[in-house]
């Protein structure tokens, strides 16, 4: 029978920086001739800031890890679009997720496509509370969200250990600044575009004590940075014959990308 409840957990992948660790105790690596990564890393945060309507599209991969270390490699397509304050949308499709995520400043709303089924939550009226509710109340964490986020230069920077700026490099063919952080559990890569326009173009998220050390790689690109996004785009319209679920909170932690619930 088809499932009445579902549990919401890690569904689109690793949430951005949500492990990463405070500037002020941190301990750079770099000379003082190189560009500090601190100040290349709150250029970014504060430019997404001062964006209201932007989009990206991304190409994820993410390791998981079995049989005592061996790591298989799955991908995933992402297009992000946020219209701030109150509106997010996140479609993935990939190797084990086809799903589409709506924030319209009221309700968010998840719709898995393989399994024909959609869920929706009451949430508060701003991208940032509304991710926060989801995640404490039902573990739901999307992919990238944070880059939405007006708080995103607390999140990204809190108790990082070491920083390293490691060079400029070419990422598809755009120079970007290479920026290295250790978290202590952690290992954070950011890329970020050199130039006006200091945007993310590929992350990379090792897990060091994990079995295995898993990675989960994103490519960003295809960014458009004054987009006009209508209303009509964060609001989801059931197709027909389509399930509406109920979203019960997970017992316990799953692994990103997993999701569990009763399929009686």
């Amino acid at each position: 029978m088809r499932a009445h409840r579902i549990r919401m957990v890690a569904i689109l992948g690793l949430f951005l920086l949500s492990c990463a660790v405070p500037y002020a105790g941190a301990q750079q690596e770099a000379t003082a001739k190189e560009p500090d990564p601190f100040f290349i890393l709150l250029q970014m945060c504060d430019y997404l800031k001062s964006l209201q309507q932007f989009s990206f599209r991304s190409e994820v991969l993410d390791d998981q890890v079995y049989l005592g270390g061996k790591k298989l490699q799955y991908g995933i397509d992402m297009e992000t679009y946020v219209k701030r304050p109150d509106r997010l949308r996140v479609n993935a499709e990939g190797d084990l997720v086809n799903k589409e995520f709506f924030f319209d400043g009221k309700t968010i709303t998840l719709y898995d496509k393989d399994e024909n089924v959609y869920g929706v939550i009451d949430v508060p009226p701003s991208i940032e509370e509304a991710l926060d509710k989801a995640h404490n109340d039902f573990g739901l964490r999307v992919a990238l969200t944070d880059l939405a986020s007006p708080q995103l230069w607390d999140l990204v920077s809190r108790k990082i250990e070491h920083a390293l700026y490691v060079g400029l490099h070419n990422v598809r063919g755009v120079p970007c600044h290479h920026l290295a952080f250790d978290a202590g559990e952690v290992h954070l890569q950011v890329w970020i575009e050199a130039g006006k326009n200091p945007l993310p173009r590929k992350v990379v998220f090792l897990h060091k004590i994990l079995e295995g050390s898993p990675q989960w790689i994103a490519y960003l690109y295809d960014w458009k940075t004054s987009p006009r996004l209508t209303d009509a785009l964060f609001k989801f319209t059931p197709p027909p014959g389509v399930q509406k679920i109920k979203f019960v909170p997970p017992k316990q932690p799953a692994a990103p990308g997993e999701e569990k619930g009763d399929k009686s």
